[in-house]
């Protein structure tokens, strides 16, 4: 499967009940999506603006009456000032406040919506043992750590809203240490030289355990704890078990032509034309970039070249 020919604006993978996609844009703001199946041919060139501008805007997130986001694009893609975001998208944004909405006095009625709903406490651990904290809204409770690219995983508390379980997430931090984000860059060089499975799992195992023991002394109500285990889509082992590099060129600038062998949260597991090494991609890097799919290929630097 090859992608169709023409101009996108990229706003990263992601997953569904089906694996994984490249979400696109058409310039005139329609969604579109690519399927990363095995043997899908990812051929493309990043485009940057007449103004030098690489990364742009992906539109702003509303909340709905029912507590669901949906997504609305930016008007002519503009150039990205704050994050992926022009400034008259950040202002629209409803979402933006949700990672500091329990330290903050107010939040507006459209972000309570969405935090009403109950959330889940996990602990996930990646290729390389880097492990961290973090949240899921419940009906993202699997997605969420798919697309983190997890590799091991414990869901450690269920709350009743998003507020509560954002300040365990702090407790954790404070008492365990655990971290509240590890760099996609990280994740995807972990998965040339990953941990044994079996040690991988025993860390996330014993993390977990240490987040579960100090949570009765957090000093609040709204959540009850929880001790259930996470299981990874099938393509994630594809990924582990197979020997690989970290690919030669940036995935975020210049031209490149891959096709898809697996997928793990946002690293592709890939080919390239001439070389006998599997490569790990991280896909990441096109979040926000201007793609001109065609006929493209990735020229493999001499120096990397000569070491297969």
């Amino acid at each position: 499967m090859n992608a169709d020919p023409g101009r996108f604006l990229c706003s990263g993978t992601s997953w569904d009940a089906s694996g994984p996609n490249l979400s696109l844009h058409l310039p005139d703001g329609r969604p579109s999506r690519l399927r990363l199946e095995p043997g899908t041919e990812l051929r493309f060139r990043v485009l940057p603006d007449t103004a030098g501008n690489s990364k742009f805007c992906l539109g702003s997130w509303q909340v709905n009456d029912d507590g669901v986001q949906s997504h609305t694009p930016c008007p002519g893609q503009a150039p990205a000032e704050r994050g992926y975001q022009c400034s008259s998208c950040f202002i629209r944004d409803e979402v933006r406040g949700i990672h500091n909405s329990h330290r903050v006095d107010s939040i507006s009625d459209a972000l309570r919506r969405y935090l009403g709903q109950p959330h889940w406490l996990y602990v996930a651990s990646f290729a390389d043992g880097s492990t961290k904290v973090g949240t899921a809204a419940d009906g993202r409770k699997q997605l969420r750590l798919i697309e983190q690219g997890a590799v091991s995983a414990r869901y450690v508390a269920r709350a009743g809203d998003g507020l509560t379980v954002r300040v365990l997430e702090d407790a954790v931090t404070a008492v365990v240490g655990l971290q509240q984000a590890v760099r996609a860059g990280t994740k995807t060089s972990a998965l040339t030289r990953p941990l044994p499975a079996g040690e991988l799992d025993a860390r996330n195992a014993e993390a977990a355990g240490a987040v579960r023991a100090m949570l009765p002394d957090v000093g609040i109500t709204g959540f009850r704890i929880a001790d259930e285990a996470w299981h990874p889509p099938a393509q994630f082992a594809t990924v582990l078990e197979t020997a690989c590099e970290l690919y030669p060129c940036d995935p975020g600038t210049g031209e490149h032509g891959i096709v898809i062998e697996a997928v793990l949260g946002a690293t592709a597991l890939v080919r390239v034309d001439g070389e006998e090494t599997l490569f790990a991609a991280d896909l990441s890097r096109l979040k926000g970039r201007r793609l001109e799919f065609g006929p493209f290929r990735t020229a493999v630097p001499a120096l990397q070249a000569a070491l297969f």
